[in-house]
């Protein structure tokens, strides 16, 4: 693939977070956002603690962390079906640049996450 394909894919690609509580359907969540082409893959970390400000105090909270590869193309539609599925009032929903990757990983990012 040539290298500007490569850099374009990259550009492309951004990975979201967002953390749920232990007890939420992790798999159903992620299969939801695969299902309508949201997100080419959603990896479920966890468990993991929160340390947090959260009216007035610090909190804590163990929590699944979900990692959410798909295209700046899809963030808008990806962050309203997020909000609406989240069983927290204010979800975390954080998205960074792919600076790089394997092309075919790219691609397949972006090939999985176009409209049907």
């Amino acid at each position: 693939m040539p290298e500007g394909v490569t850099q374009k894919r990259a550009m492309e690609a951004v990975i979201a977070w967002t953390t749920l509580p232990p007890e939420a359907d992790a798999a159903g969540f992620a299969r939801v956002l695969v299902d309508e082409r949201l997100a080419a893959c959603v990896t479920r970390c966890g468990p993991v603690r929160s340390f947090y400000r959260w009216q007035g105090g610090v909190e804590q909270a163990d929590e699944q962390l979900l990692m959410i590869k798909t295209t700046r193309q899809r963030i808008d539609v990806l962050r309203a079906r997020l909000i609406e599925l989240h069983p927290y009032d204010t979800p975390e929903f954080i998205v960074a640049p792919v600076i790089d990757g394997a092309p075919d990983y790219l691609n397949w990012v972006s090939e999985s996450t176009r409209s049907a």
